[in-house]
This record gives C-alpha cells, sequence and structure tokens, in this order.
C-alpha cells in the first residue's frame, strides 16, 4: 500500500477495533470460565524443564501432530508454521495501514515467508480434501465452519502473494488486493474463538500446563469431593483442556469402544463438557452426566486403554476426565450396575476381583511351594488377583517361578495379599481403592518389602503409580523388565515358531515398554506384529474395570482384537498380561475350533524347562 490517507488509517483504525472487541467478546468469556473453574488442587509447575520440552517437541516442532498422522500432520505442521512465519508479516501489513513499516518488503524474510505462503496454500487445499472429499469418518458431521475457514486461510495466502508477485503498491490494483488482504484477516480473527480453531489460542497453553504423566488420575480435593459431578466440580485445566479440542478425531480413530459400534466417543464425551461450560458454566449444579451433555452409559464404557490420551495432538488427557466422571457416578451413589456391585462386593467381601474365598490363594502357595517373603530374597513376587485365583494367571506365575529359579534369582511371596486396587480405581470408587491400598501397603511394610515383580501390568501401575496418591510408594518392574535383562541367561532350545504379540496398553502406552517383552521371545523364536501394533496397539478388552462388567453393546473388543492377531498366521499368540490372555481365551473359543495357542511370555520363554531341552549356557 501506497502511503494511506487519515481517512484510509481512521478507517483500518475502526475495522481493527471492531474486529478485536468482536474477538475478545467470545475470548473473554471462554477466559472467564476458564478462571472461574475450581482451582486443580495437585497442580504444580515444576519442575518447569520437562514442560519445556514437551512444549517444543508438541507445539514448536508439531512432533506428535506428525508422527501419528504424517501425510495429513505433516500438512497442519506447515499450517502452524506457516501462522507462526505470517505473524510479524501481518504486524507489518497493519502497520502499513498507519503509514509504518516494520520489516522492508525487500528483506530476506519476506522471501523465507513466500515460499511458506505456497506450503500452507498446498496443505490447506490437501486438508480441505480431506475432509469434504475423503473425509474419514472419524471426524464427525460434516462442519461448515471449517470450510470457512480454509477458504480464508487459501485466501490470505493467495492475496499475500498477488501483492508480493502480481501488483504493485500504490496502484489501483495494488490497494484493493491490500485492503482484500485486511478484511481477510479481521474477519478471520474474531472467527477464531467462535469455532474450534481457538485451539490455535489455547493447545500451546493446554500442552504446557497439562497434569504430568500418563493417564494421572488427580487425587480429590477433600471429604467433600466426589470426583466430576456437576459444573462445580470442573477444574481449571478440565475446562482449559475442553476448549482446546479441535475436534481431529484421532482419539475417536484408536478408541476400541467406538471401533465396536459401543456409545463411546471419547471426542464427544469433551465437546460434551465444553456444551456443558457454555450453557451451563462453572458454577452449575446440574449433573455432567445424562443431562444432555454426555451419557453416563459412554462413561462406563471405556477401557482406559490410553489411546486417546496418547494421540491427542492438543494435549488433552481424556482419561482423568472420564474416570473423574466415574467417580462422581460411583461416590454419590448415583451409578447402579448389577456387574459393577458384584465387583465391589467381591473386593470388599473376599479381597479379589473374581470372587474367590482367600484361602484358596493360600491353598496355591502351599501346593506349589512358594517361598513367603522375608525380607532377603531380592523380590517380592506380587501375585495379584489372576495370578492368585485365575488357572491361567496360576500357570504363567508358576512359568516365571521356575525361570527366576533357573536364574539363581531369590523371591518370596506374601503371606497374605488383597487386589491392589485397580478396578475399583478404573471405575471411580475411590473409598474402597484406599482400603485395598492400606490394606496392602501395610502387609508390605511388615514384610519389609522393597522391590517388587508382577506378571500384571495393571497391578505394576496401580502399585507403582496410583498407590501414591496414599503416600504408599513402592519400586515394582513388569516380568519382561526383569526377564530382559536376563535374557542371555534364559532356557535355550525346543522349537522356534512364529508368535504374534500383542502390547497390553498398560504395559505399553502406561509404562512404555514395547521392546522388552518382544526381546525375551526373540530368544524363543519369531515375532510376528499384528496390523495394530506398539502405540497403537489394540486393547483386549479388560481394563477400566470392563472385564467385570457386562459388553453388551455392539461387537467385544477382544473378538475384534483376537481377529486381527489370528490373521497374521501365526501358531502362537504371545501376550504379557494376564487381562489379555483371559480375554483372547474366550474370544478364540467363539472365533475358531483350532486357534493359535495362547501363551505369556514366561510361558513361551520357560518351555525349554518343561519339555526338557535346555542347552547348556
Amino acid at each position: 500500500m501506497g502511503h494511506p490517507s487519515w481517512m484510509q488509517s481512521g478507517l483500518l483504525l475502526l475495522m481493527l477495533a471492531c474486529s478485536i472487541a468482536l474477538f475478545w467478546k467470545r475470548f473473554g468469556r471462554v477466559v472467564n470460565i476458564i478462571r472461574d473453574a475450581k482451582k486443580d488442587s495437585d497442580f504444580n509447575l515444576q519442575p518447569v524443564a520437562p514442560r519445556l520440552g514437551q512444549f517444543a517437541w508438541e507445539v514448536l516442532l508439531q512432533g506428535r501432530v506428525i508422527r501419528e498422522r504424517p501425510l495429513p500432520g505433516l500438512a497442519h505442521a506447515l499450517v502452524f508454521w506457516g501462522f507462526c512465519a505470517f505473524a510479524l508479516v501481518s504486524l507489518n501489513h497493519l502497520a502499513e495501514g498507519f503509514g509504518g513499516r516494520i520489516l522492508s518488503r525487500e528483506s530476506i524474510y519476506f522471501r523465507f515467508v513466500d515460499g511458506f505462503a505456497l506450503l500452507v496454500s498446498v496443505s490447506i487445499i490437501g486438508l480441505a480434501v480431506r475432509r469434504f472429499i475423503w473425509r474419514p469418518r472419524w471426524l464427525g458431521p460434516l462442519s461448515p465452519e471449517s470450510g470457512v475457514i480454509a477458504f480464508l486461510i487459501f485466501a490470505l495466502m493467495i492475496t499475500y502473494l498477488a501483492g508480493r508477485w502480481w501488483f504493485t503498491e500504490a496502484t489501483v490494483w495494488g490497494d484493493a488486493n491490500w485492503w482484500a488482504h485486511t478484511i481477510l484477516l479481521l474477519v478471520f480473527l474474531p472467527l477464531i474463538p467462535h469455532t474450534k480453531h481457538l485451539h490455535l489460542v489455547l493447545s500451546p497453553i493446554t500442552i504446557f500446563l497439562k497434569r504430568q504423566g500418563f493417564s494421572r488420575i488427580p487425587p480429590l480435593a477433600s471429604d467433600e469431593d466426589f470426583g466430576l459431578v456437576s459444573g462445580k466440580d470442573v477444574t481449571r485445566i478440565d475446562a482449559l483442556q475442553a476448549y482446546s479440542c479441535v475436534e481431529c478425531g484421532r482419539c475417536t480413530e484408536h478408541c476400541p469402544a467406538f471401533n465396536t459400534g459401543k456409545v463411546l466417543n471419547p471426542k464427544e464425551i469433551i465437546l460434551g463438557l465444553r456444551r456443558y461450560l457454555n450453557t451451563q458454566g462453572p458454577g452449575s449444579d446440574q449433573p455432567l452426566l445424562d443431562g444432555g451433555y454426555i451419557l453416563e452409559e459412554a462413561a462406563f464404557q471405556c477401557t482406559s486403554c490410553g489411546g486417546c490420551e496418547y494421540q491427542c495432538p492438543v494435549g488433552i488427557q481424556h482419561l482423568p476426565i472420564i474416570i473423574g466422571l466415574r467417580r462422581g457416578a460411583v461416590n454419590t451413589g448415583a451409578w447402579e450396575d448389577e456387574h459393577g456391585t458384584k465387583l465391589f462386593l467381591n473386593i470388599e467381601r473376599g479381597g479379589n476381583s473374581l470372587g474367590f474365598a482367600a484361602a484358596e490363594r493360600q491353598k496355591f502357595i502351599e501346593r506349589n511351594s512358594l517361598p513367603v517373603y522375608d525380607g532377603t530374597q531380592e523380590y517380592c513376587l506380587w501375585l495379584g488377583c489372576m495370578g492368585s485365583y485365575d488357572p491361567q494367571g496360576r500357570e504363567i506365575v508358576l512359568a516365571l517361578v521356575e525361570l527366576l529359579r533357573y536364574l539363581g534369582v531369590t523371591f518370596g511371596v506374601l503371606s497374605r495379599e488383597k487386589c491392589n486396587g485397580d478396578p475399583v480405581r478404573r471405575l471411580g470408587n475411590d473409598y474402597l481403592f484406599q482400603q485395598m491400598v492400606e490394606f496392602n501397603a501395610e502387609q508390605l511394610r511388615q514384610s519389609k518389602a522393597t522391590r517388587l515383580i508382577s506378571i500384571c501390568p495393571h497391578c505394576v501401575r496401580t502399585i507403582g503409580e496410583d498407590w501414591k496418591e496414599h503416600a504408599s510408594a513402592f519400586t515394582i518392574e513388569h516380568h519382561s523388565e526383569l526377564l530382559e535383562r536376563f535374557r542371555s541367561r534364559l532356557p535355550a532350545g525346543g522349537a522356534s515358531e512364529r508368535v504374534v504379540f500383542h502390547d497390553p496398553c498398560y504395559l505399553g502406552r502406561y509404562r512404555g515398554i514395547y521392546d522388552a517383552p518382544r526381546s525375551v521371545l526373540e530368544r524363543s523364536g519369531e515375532v510376528v506384529e499384528p496390523g495394530r501394533t506398539r502405540e497403537r496397539s489394540f486393547c483386549c478388552g479388560a481394563g477400566g474395570g470392563m472385564m467385570f462388567l457386562g459388553e453388551e453393546k455392539g461387537k467385544r473388543i477382544n473378538v475384534e482384537r483376537a481377529q486381527e492377531l489370528v490373521s497374521t498366521g501365526a501358531p502362537v499368540i504371545g501376550t504379557a498380561c494376564p487381562f489379555c490372555q483371559t480375554m483372547f481365551r474366550d474370544a478364540l473359543a467363539n472365533i475358531s475350533q483350532s486357534p493359535p495357542r495362547l501363551l505369556d511370555i514366561a510361558q513361551i520363554a520357560a518351555a525349554p524347562l518343561r519339555q526338557g531341552q535346555v542347552q547348556p549356557q
């Protein structure tokens, strides 16, 4: 633009003021809602270094966006980087309207931005084609606002490039193009807080401030805190994350419940919370569940697999919100479920989730001459409900015991042990969870146990992380970690077979362990990968207490996963979790008359010992 007249500058000032006012009218309301929400009682900004690293990787480098969906992720990243590059150019553009200039149009920075304008133009066309033509089902209903925003971004790039390459400054066409770019810019600004593109402003803050640790369930603030019951219970982090959702559908794409025809859609849980805050506000007494915003049925279909949280590119932590909703329903007595009630009674009366008498565990210990931990052994072997009472779980424990004895690793089991509390923790029964923690922690302290080992990733996660809420921290590891350390000394020999390995959610996404079980299996055969593997592994359907509830809608999750494992043609399915093995055992009986053998990594590693085929080390 040439030298502007005072009328042109005045008009620009008026338009700019209107644009900013419209932006703040909506954005200010969002800020007030977040600010008026309940404080997060356990929030701590320290340590800052991990947050800065997380911010650099997920925001500045767009690492998570690109890693999980490389092609569309790169397109999104280019648009984001383009926005960053255009921030200074846009300020310079507006300054020109007042007769000023921050940068010379001949500067190298403008040439750099020219390249980004081209990349953003191509990227936005590709994203528009994907959203409006190819359109994956997890994107949800067609959104006209997405088309408007895509058009504005593309038009901004074209008018910028036209001003750089085609129209000369201080000409009629040059001035017309300048005003066209200005109008597009000032229309785009107030649309941001009225659409899902609010994430452009909020998601960097969300990522920096999100709770540290994967799927960490925040502690209840007081005896009057029952979980997410109504708007008064929604915390600032919950509200911030609700308004940051970009509606990309990555959580939906990887949700086992949604993909097998259930009501649950994790994206709709977050959007339901947003709608509630928009209409009821954070101080409302109206219930969050079954009030037209979030379905109770959906909240109780979650397997807590963590696929949604792992995939989210804007830092939303779905699981603390979903479990918070469950807490609110269970702790207030609003949730009525026959299977859930039976589970709670089994644990409360018998100390285990399977409903057996505690004497059965003692019989198992005595019958197999398992030593009792007395403080002198290297490890305390935590049996868990499955290892203590389930026949197949016991087989896994005995296989691990054979390996420990073969390796010369000393161990013992607790004389008394109850459920670690995982299923009741994920279902929201905080009172019963606390009872389990206090009993078991006292048993471990009396036994002077310092290092624990378990065949169950759910036990490992709950004891290692969730117990901390009740000041009970113990060092515990999964048996795959120990066996991997002793890999070179594991028994060799026996037939080498192809094994398709299923990554348990609580070992993989929760604990970040993928290589250890594969390393153990490679000692005995060839590891085959299913279609969805490692970080993208598909849940078995047992987590979140779902193993004990009735899965009544849609296709069973364990059947979906078992079919995928069988389709590889491997004669053996390898697991590293007794819950997974139970779920697959039931599924395989229904889908095949001659299914693959189902074995834990400990059973596969111990096979040469049982077959008498051990080769000299």
